[in-house]
């Protein structure tokens, strides 16, 4: 094995909330902003795609905005000032303040090595575990701590999510690593 498994963590995507303002007016900000998308009939909000940093933010007349696909933190924030920018030189009213509330990290890891899923399902917690081979190819365990769900696969990939820093998915694969070495299926 190269690399650690936790030194392959890889942020895939980070979706985060925010609310701008009390209430805004899609219409004006999907008139006004090149590139922005509304179709009240598909999708109740206006997206707008950024290209840097590489983020979509959803826009809706709650004043609530969601932002996807950024790839770390330091990108949410600046997608967001963006987006304030934007709004504030159409002279749009937004909070003068502008937060955000992490609700999902995605990330992918390697542990290196295939791994044996029937004998994970079969080792691990019955509670905190989904595996149908016909349904899905990977197994589902959840975690308690920290709070994630973590879809192994039998090439030794990984995926995390619900982490609401990117630490849990460092947490996470130390954990998993742990409980395969207990039950003898790594080294």
């Amino acid at each position: 094995m190269n690399s650690k498994p936790e030194d392959t963590l890889k942020i895939v995507n980070i979706v985060a909330s925010s609310k701008i303002a009390d209430s805004l007016d899609l219409h004006i900000i999907a008139k006004e902003i090149e590139g922005a998308e509304y179709n009240k009939k598909k999708f109740p909000g206006v997206v707008l795609r950024m290209k840097d940093p590489k983020i979509a933010t959803l826009v809706f007349g709650s004043g609530k905005v969601v932002l996807t696909g950024a790839k770390s933190v330091e990108s949410l924030s600046k997608g967001l000032e963006i987006l304030g920018e934007l709004l504030r030189n159409l002279n749009i009213d937004i909070y003068e303040k502008l937060t955000y509330t992490i609700q999902n990290i995605v990330t992918s890891a390697d542990l290196g090595t295939p791994i044996n899923l029937n004998k994970i399902a079969v080792g691990f917690n019955l509670e905190k575990i989904e595996y149908e081979p016909e349904q899905f190819p990977g197994l589902v365990y959840r975690i308690e701590e920290p709070k994630v769900v973590v879809l192994l696969f039998g090439s030794g990939k990984l995926i995390i999510t619900g982490g609401k820093k990117p630490k849990d998915a460092k947490n996470a694969v130390l954990k998993i690593l742990s409980d395969l070495s207990n039950l003898g299926l790594i080294n």
